[in-house]
């Protein structure tokens, strides 16, 4: 044991120590000083960045030991509270920077060492220091968290107060503008609990929990044997397939009948197969973290391994056994078969293009690790907190497994730090619920970045074959696909990801004959989950540069190659499965985009004269255009509450998942925009969400969904409760007159999207969508000519979002996707199991990645005929289609087309010399 002194925020502490604690350890475990996050655990993250005597230090990977006595630390919590907050903080919030908000104590400890010591920096001296200080986000894009320091450094030097910083409604409106989201100020300070936070804070009995998992990607399971784990130090329970109440399965809740299998192929523990890399086979539940892991490496689990199909192609290969037997590898098919029969357009046709084109297996990254904690409540329920994103559709998937009734399962959100998607599906939920369930003792279980990236569920690569015909004056004729989603061994969304290329190859394009085919296959690579833009990235990955390569054989510029086609009210023109779209924006689109695109071009020949012929750098600007619909298919729904309280306040009830995009702020402006025709402020709205025990089925956050569906039963139940309380003079009833007269003082809100149908089984013919979000992307990209190294230097994205309900939150869903969508083009991948385990080897983008030079411009003029207020979704439209804009700027570049991703240095420089 060692003492150490230490000087914390100022105060002395003194600590005995085991010496062997690192320093993040320290100040969450003994200290509950937990505004510092550990993320990846590597040092390559800054989720965990404090201040020891001066500098930046990155405590997750500083051991104690190292620590001077009386050195002097400083946390998140020490530089600012609720109510004064530090400049940094402020701008924080004003610049919306905290989206899900784990990144933001380590930046802003970080930008506060570099505001000391470089009072005026520049923005790229931001860029530079966080990049050096491994800072990442993946909400952002960064180019807020610039916004804010280069703020924040005004009101040090005395050039604006922290109150200049922050918008103040006037007119008592929101709606529009950037108004702060509830939770930033509490994200800002270090107040703003995480799961691991919660963790540390349950009662003493709560058990830790360890997983035994797979390190093969296809085996059969011939024994597991336990006993020497069970008596090991601290174990309270070994727990594998034998010990499940329930079926030991999780539902795929299969969306379509033509789906081949019956959505129950994926197991809680395993039990007779492992299907990929990872699997849990069994729990360790023991006292500690360190004792559950000490006790998982003793579990020996006998194996007999089988062919490991990873992708596609092997999968599918005429040899190859079912990886669920009784079920084919090839399970579900969608075909989109619109207009005239293709073939002969296609012998016919004067311009006729082909193309084969891979969207890679992208990982979702978030910098919080997946976290989940169970325990049975005092009404008896088996109660989980986690990250889930669909806290009642995960209900439906786990409750038969882990075999409880469905009044008897709880589940509620924990404060999520950024999820991109994958906790559409269930992760750790049901591993929870039995482990509570078995021991009868709250217990937590927490992954590693490790197993945060070898586990989850990831985009799900498309293989995508399209052919495309146009005329001779360049309207497009006709399209064919034949494309394959690999989706990993569990079948769960599979089918519904994959008509998604029936709904969107070809999307925002006026093509009259279509004859795509797309199927599912089951691999055992990483299982697919749902990531943002959903099928849309795949989708445009084919039929955008296919596009690109007909504008190229014809000479007409991309970008007026994509306008004069794209739908147009006075063609009557229809979306690919049948429909006509929402609103017609797409033509004022390129007229709003052109003048943009063709600065892009000047610009990018302006760099192209300064290298001159032979320089080291080409420049090339590119464009594609990506389309997304707001729903989860056909008559899509959800519901919200409205209850006015004694206090003259309203409480909104949801079920509005958060993992970053604003949810707090979303249902707070939808429901003021209502609410304050009585005069309601914003601070008179009290938010409750997100707890099957306590609020109604708001369906799931994904799919871009919730600000339509969710913000219109919002809208509905504020508009129902604002009806009870007008008076027919038009003022309104006070909560007393409302009791009086005996009036209900709480309102549920439905919202159904009755417009919508089913696509049919047979031809993907219908209308799924109630509202299309439209983004045209125009990138400047800068390729080396001697590695084949890219670098996206500017990007423009101008974007129909319908009525922006509030501008930080959309801003930063822009940005964040402009990032992502850099990282899918030219670095992101979890193919390689080996490589590819932490955040750095996965490629994601770091500050100095990701471009300062963006320009956001939206449009306004289309509002959605049944969006609230007029409103669209944000969140994955400006991710359909990024990397096929980047690609074809590096076409534009070089004249080397690259059709497949991420286009690493090697692959680009292996396509230049082929030119």
């Amino acid at each position: 044991m060692v003492k150490k002194i230490l000087v914390i925020n100022g105060v002395e502490r003194t600590l005995v120590l085991e010496g062997t604690e690192t320093l993040a350890e320290v100040l969450r475990d003994r200290l509950l000083l937990t505004g510092c996050k550990i993320g990846c655990g590597q040092g390559h993250c800054g989720a965990c960045n404090v201040i020891m005597d001066g500098k930046v230090t990155r405590s997750c990977i500083t051991r104690i030991s190292k620590v001077r006595d009386y050195a002097r630390i400083e946390t998140i919590e020490g530089i600012g509270t609720l109510e004064n907050l530090h400049p940094l903080q402020a701008a924080w919030v004003a610049h919306g920077c905290a989206q899900c908000g784990f990144c933001s104590p380590g930046f802003i400890m970080s930008a506060k060492v570099l505001l000391e010591n470089n009072p005026s920096p520049t923005r790229e001296e931001v860029r530079d220091w966080f990049h050096k200080n491994r800072n990442l986000c993946r909400c952002t894009g960064y180019k807020p968290l610039i916004d804010a320091v280069m703020d924040a450094a005004k009101v040090l030097r005395g050039e604006m107060s922290k109150e200049d910083l922050m918008f103040k409604p006037t007119d008592n409106k929101i709606l529009g503008t950037t108004y702060a989201r509830p939770s930033g100020i509490a994200k800002v300070t270090g107040n703003w609990d995480f799961g691991a936070d919660e963790i540390k804070k349950m009662p003493e009995d709560t058990l830790q929990i360890a997983l035994v998992q797979a390190e093969v990607s296809h085996a059969l399971i011939k024994r597991i044997d336990t006993s020497e784990a069970e008596n090991m130090p601290g174990v309270y329970k070994v727990i594998t397939y034998k010990d499940v109440p329930g079926k030991n399965r999780i539902t795929g809740l299969i969306t379509f009948p033509t789906n081949k299998g019956d959505g129950w192929d994926r197991p809680i523990l395993c039990d007779e197969k492992v299907f990929q890399y990872g699997d849990a086979i069994a729990m360790v539940c023991a006292d500690t973290v360190a004792h559950a892991k000490a006790a998982a490496k003793k579990v020996k689990v006998n194996l007999e391994l089988l062919p490991a199909y990873m992708s596609a192609p092997e999968a599918m290969d005429p040899d190859a056994i079912e990886i669920h037997p009784g079920t084919p590898n090839v399970y579900y098919e969608t075909n989109c078969i619109k207009g005239e029969d293709t073939a002969p357009i296609m012998e016919t046709a004067p311009n006729v293009v082909e193309i084969d084109s891979y969207c890679s297996r992208q990982p979702h990254l978030p910098i919080e690790p997946d976290v989940a904690y169970a325990y049975i409540d005092d009404e008896g329920r088996v109660t989980i907190h986690s990250k889930s994103i669909g806290i009642h559709l995960h209900h439906a998937m786990i409750c038969a497994g882990i075999g409880v009734e469905p009044e008897k399962l709880r589940l509620i959100q924990l404060h999520a730090g950024g999820t991109f998607g994958y906790k559409f599906s269930p992760t750790i939920e049901a591993l929870v619920g039995v482990a509570t369930l078995v021991t009868g003792h709250p217990v937590a279980l927490n992954f590693d970045m490790y197993q945060m990236i070898t586990y989850t569920g990831k985009r799900s690569p498309g293989f995508m074959h399209i052919k495309l015909a146009a005329d001779e004056n360049g309207k497009v004729l006709a399209l064919e696909g034949d494309n394959l989603i690999d989706h990993g061994p569990y079948s769960e969304f599979g089918d519904l990801l994959t008509m998604r290329l029936s709904q969107f190859v070809g999307a925002g394009v006026d093509i009259p004959n279509i004859r795509n085919r797309s199927r599912t296959v089951c691999t055992n690579h990483a299982y697919g989950a749902a990531f943002r833009g959903y099928g849309a990235p795949q989708s445009f990955m084919g039929g955008d540069i296919a596009m690109d390569v007909m504008a190229e054989k014809m000479g007409i510029d991309p970008f007026e190659f994509r306008a004069m086609n794209c739908y147009k009210e006075s063609a009557e023109s229809t979306t690919p499965t049948g429909c006509k779209p929402d609103v017609y924006c797409l033509e004022d689109l390129f007229n709003l985009a052109r003048p943009y695109y063709h600065k892009n071009k000047e610009y990018a020949e302006k760099l192209n004269a300064e290298q001159g012929e032979n320089g080291k750098y080409k420049f090339g600007a590119g464009v594609s255009l990506g389309v997304y619909g707001c729903g989860l298919d056909g008559v899509d729904s959800s519901e919200a509450w409205a209850e006015l309280n004694p206090d003259h306040t309203v409480t909104i009830y949801d079920s509005w998942e958060d993992h970053g995009q604003g949810a707090d702020i979303g249902t707070l402006t939808h429901a003021h925009e209502t609410l304050r025709q009585a005069g309601f402020t914003p601070e008179e709205i009290k938010l409750v969400m997100n707890d099957t025990g306590l609020t109604p089925n708001s369906g799931p956050a994904g799919g871009s969904r919730s600000n339509v569906m969710t913000g219109n039963a919002v809208r509905v139940a504020c508009e129902m409760l604002i009806n009870a309380m007008r008076k027919a003079d038009g003022t309104f009833r006070t909560y007393e007159e409302m009791v009086e007269e005996k009036l209900p003082l709480k309102y549920q809100g439905k919202w159904v999207a009755t417009a919508c149908t089913d696509c049919d089984m047979e031809t993907a013919q219908g209308n799924p969508f109630s509202v299309y979000m439209y983004c045209i992307n125009l990138p400047i990209v800068r390729v080396e000519m001697a590695t084949g190294k890219v670098k996206v230097v500017k990007f423009t994205m101008v974007s129909d979002f319908g009525t922006i309900i509030n501008k930080s939150v959309v801003d930063g869903q822009v940005l964040g996707a402009i990032a992502q969508g850099i990282g899918l083009a030219l670095t992101e991948d979890f193919e390689d199991l080996k490589k590819h385990t932490t955040l750095q080897k996965c490629g994601i983008s770091y500050p100095n990645d990701v471009p300062d030079d963006i320009e956001l411009i939206y449009q306004e003029n289309h509002p959605r005929p049944l969006g609230p207020y007029g409103a669209a979704g944000c969140g994955e439209g400006p991710l359909a289609a990024p990397h096929p804009a980047i690609l074809n700027a590096i076409f534009q570049a070089t004249g080397a087309r690259i059709t497949k991703i991420p286009a690493l240095p090697e692959v680009v420089k292996a396509a230049l010399d082929a030119l």
